[in-house]
């Protein structure tokens, strides 16, 4: 069994990839803004600012998973907000690099999260592969800058960048927020509603993080996307789950414009993404249709 170190463990993602760890049988540890025990689960103080990282984190360590850094929804993109977001991903890599360089504890692989904003924030006709140029918007640049720090470890162990969808999970994230205006009999599309929704359930995303880390043979960037699905045919089927009639004229671009700035990208624009390199490794999801994906999570 391996030892994992995870960076936001405490997050939606980290949490349900620390559960599935331990029930294989790992050691998983945390890295936090202060020292506590989660459960089983030891957290490791760390201060990405200052460049602290408690080195008894490091002991051992077989892999470490990045998930740290600061939702990209959260709140309003100002520009003292994005350079957060960056930091937020670029800073707490290199300062764990570092440390790890400094107590002579590389791991066997480092594997990060990242996102399919790489791409950018827009429409287009084809669907977008790994091997394909980033944007050049605001969503593109936090990416690369963050996919860039994580390149940084390639000449010390193996590394896995997963570029994320929208995670489907009951208990936190995108979901809930998207399906509360359907089940209120509110629900509507956002703009056109002809933008892609690329997704993943969260299952299979803990999932992809498993096999990251058991199969040696995997290395560089994988798109980790189930299937995509327009706004206006997402809203479809959370309405056909939850059993509500939509009614509504869709959500006007404009007045998203108003209430979230750029960031109203995210909900505006998307294009499909293809998740065939990870197919091809022997990857299997357990949930390939939005439906089913969509009822296992509505209906807990």
């Amino acid at each position: 069994m391996s030892t994992i170190l995870i960076t936001g463990g405490s997050g939606l993602i980290g949490q349900q990839l620390t559960t599935r760890l331990q029930q294989q049988g790992h050691g998983v540890r945390w890295l936090g803004r202060r020292a506590m025990q989660h459960g089983e689960v030891r957290c490791f103080r760390w201060n990405p600012a200052t460049g602290h990282v408690d080195a008894n984190a490091l002991e051992n360590v077989d892999h470490i998973m990045h998930l740290a850094g600061a939702g990209i929804a959260d709140k309003r993109w100002t520009r003292s907000r994005v350079a957060e977001l960056i930091d937020s991903r670029v800073a707490t890599a290199q300062v764990l690099l570092k440390a790890c360089k400094d107590h002579d504890a590389i791991p066997k692989s480092f594997i990060s999260a990242a996102g399919i904003g790489y791409y950018g924030a827009v429409t287009a006709d084809s669907s977008y592969r790994e091997s394909d140029a980033p944007g050049t918007d605001t969503i593109a640049r936090i990416s690369t800058a963050w996919e860039n720090a994580v390149d940084a470890w390639a000449p010390c162990c193996r590394v896995v960048k997963l570029r994320t969808p929208v995670v489907l999970a009951a208990e936190g994230g995108a979901l809930p927020k998207l399906a509360m205006p359907v089940r209120l009999g509110a629900g509507a599309a956002f703009g056109n509603g002809e933008q892609w929704m690329p997704w993943v359930h969260i299952d299979d995303l803990c999932a992809a993080y498993m096999r990251a880390m058991d199969d040696s043979s995997m290395s560089g960037a994988y798109n980790v996307v189930a299937d995509s699905a327009t706004n206006a045919s997402f809203t479809r089927s959370v309405a056909r789950i939850l059993k509500r009639k939509l009614w509504l004229p869709a959500v006007p671009g404009w007045l998203l414009h108003v209430a979230l700035g750029e960031m109203a990208c995210l909900l505006l624009e998307g294009s499909a993404v293809d998740g065939s390199r990870l197919r091809d490794s022997g990857f299997v999801y357990r949930f390939e249709d939005l439906d089913e994906a969509l009822a296992d999570l509505l209906r807990k």
